[in-house]
This record gives C-alpha cells, sequence and structure tokens, in this order.
C-alpha cells in the first residue's frame, strides 16, 4: 500500500481560510474518514501538544451505541461545525479534535 500525504493543495489549511474553506475542508474529512479503514490526523490540542490519532468514521468498524431516547422537555443537542467526533482505533473510544487544529491527514490506498 502506498501511503499518501493529503494537505497539498487545495487542502492545507491555512490561518487566511475563512468559515468556506473550513466548511469544504471538514466536508472532505468526513468523507475520507467514512471510507477509509484508518485515517490518521495529525492536530494541536488545546493545550498545544501534537496528537496523532488513527481514526475512522467507517460505519462498519464502528462500535454499536445504543440510542436513548431523548428524555421530555429535551431538544436534540446541537451538531458542531468546528468539532469532529472519531472513533479512535488504538484507544477503542471516541474522540474528538477541532476541525482547525488539523496540520496533517494520511491513508492508505488499497
Amino acid at each position: 500500500m502506498e501511503t499518501l500525504e493529503i494537505l497539498a493543495a487545495p487542502y492545507q489549511p491555512t490561518k487566511d481560510w475563512g468559515d468556506k474553506e473550513w466548511n469544504k475542508f471538514t466536508k472532505w474529512l468526513n468523507g475520507m474518514l467514512k471510507i477509509n479503514e484508518s485515517t490518521t490526523v495529525t492536530f494541536t490540542k488545546q493545550d498545544g501538544t501534537e496528537r496523532v490519532m488513527n481514526c475512522t468514521l467507517k460505519p462498519e468498524l464502528l462500535p454499536v451505541v445504543e440510542v436513548k431516547p431523548l428524555a421530555e422537555g429535551k431538544t436534540p443537542r446541537k451538531e458542531s461545525t468546528t468539532t469532529m467526533r472519531v472513533f479512535d482505533l488504538e484507544k477503542k473510544e471516541w474522540r474528538s479534535f477541532t476541525t482547525q487544529s488539523v496540520t496533517r491527514v494520511e491513508f492508505s490506498i488499497p
């Protein structure tokens, strides 16, 4: 398998990006996570340290999650447009990161 670095043009985030570019990047990354068995995402954590995480959103690799009915009078949680929730393949747990903190994305093409 060949490993490709995918944040060269057109998806190299910059400080100059506006909402339109970040939304496009987030949709692209979400798509990559859903079709690849493992995607390596490197990002800067809130404490300033770098984190490298092998993760996925590929449906057949995700654990079964019990969906609880929404309690009466409660409103559904609003989906975040800046934070991405992924399944960490090494820790076998759900984790999240801010898409604007991503510095590198890698995945293999079979």
